[in-house]
């Protein structure tokens, strides 16, 4: 073969080796993080699009994977699952915490404080949520990245819920704690009953009303075949949603994606918020549609009432030690500098 032809031969070759793919690369960090949603609902898709999202800002070196609820743990251990590597981290709820520390109830969801998302995750980002919520989880082996927030839950009613005063004697599932006991000061008959038992317990009538989740979630399930007179807005509950890992696996990640996580969840605390609510809006307009289903919005008066007596039981929890004081203190000084409270 001629040194032209050989040269020839050569350039194709290096030509052809620069335009095939080169094989993927194996993530440098592969997580397991669990949640509190099943697989299909809105919550769990877009913790599975923040996952996504995260490998390609991170170019790869950062692979997780998005577990539902009872998946490793049940979903009240994920806390401790996290904190001794079991699950390397978890997007959750901290009133499952409860037990633990009354601070993660109070945090996980302060009823009545929030009259939008919005609110909440700018006390978090700006009011010092997230740094007093980090104190309370370091203790616990895990880091807090960052938090988000569903949308208001709506209250899946039979009856109309027009003023506060409505609420007197309504029979009212509720889950045990702060939530239970506000229902209960605002005239409320709670009903503790597991989120498996709502839909029946309001197709049977042994409730009258449901604290369960968001609207769009809520008319998915079918539930306002029943409860006919769903709130939307709600007024009462806005859980919070915890975005943790291992502390020793954070202390051991390079600075570049530490701040690229943190940049990540805060980009998805948003995300999420506005994806709910276009879900939320696309749900409210197909009940309004039905002629059986009247879908009623708490004036802004009733609202505060509901607050005031909200408030009560939060200067009650605020006693219950140095983090839930810290907590309400930092809560009502933002409520008030926005004109809230």
């Amino acid at each position: 073969m001629t040194r032209r032809a050989l040269g020839g031969v050569l350039g194709v070759a290096v030509a052809a080796t620069a335009i095939m793919p080169l094989p993927a690369q194996a993530a440098e960090y592969q997580w397991t993080f669990q949640t509190s949603e099943t697989a299909g609902e809105p919550q769990f898709k877009l913790k599975e699009k923040w996952a996504e999202n995260l490998k390609v800002m991170t170019d790869g070196r950062i692979e997780i994977t998005i577990l539902p609820v009872g998946a490793v743990v049940p979903h009240n251990q994920t806390l401790d699952a996290v904190g001794a590597g079991i699950l390397q981290g978890h997007l959750t709820d901290p009133s499952y915490f409860a037990g633990k520390d009354p601070a993660f109830g109070m945090i996980g969801n302060l009823v009545g404080a929030w009259g939008d998302p919005l609110e909440f995750v700018e006390f978090l980002k700006y009011g010092g949520g997230e740094e007093i919520y980090a104190k309370l989880v370091e203790p616990y082996g895990v880091h807090f990245i960052g938090g988000a927030a569903t949308g208001l839950e709506s209250l899946a009613s039979a009856k109309p819920i027009r003023s506060i005063d409505d609420l007197k004697g309504l029979k009212l599932r509720a889950p045990e704690g702060m939530v239970y006991d506000i229902f209960s000061k605002a005239g409320a008959t709670p009903v503790n009953l597991p989120q498996s038992e709502v839909y029946t317990s309001l197709e049977k009538g042994v409730i009258d009303a449901a604290d369960y989740t968001v609207f769009a979630t809520n008319q998915a399930q079918g539930l306002h075949k029943f409860a006919t007179f769903p709130s939307y807005p709600g007024f009462h509950s806005l859980p919070m949603i915890d975005v943790s890992i291992n502390k020793g696996l954070w202390d051991s990640l390079p600075e570049d994606l530490k701040a690229i996580l943190k940049t990540s969840v805060d980009a998805a605390a948003y995300n999420m918020m506005f994806e709910l609510k276009k879900l939320d809006m696309i749900a409210v307009a197909e009940a309004e549609a039905d002629p059986n289903i009247e879908v009623v919005n708490l004036p802004p008066e009733e609202r505060a009432k509901f607050r005031a007596i909200a408030q009560q039981e939060w200067q009650k929890w605020a006693d219950k030690n140095e983090i839930t004081k810290e907590y309400y203190e930092a809560v009502s000084a933002f409520l008030t500098s926005r004109g809230l409270m």
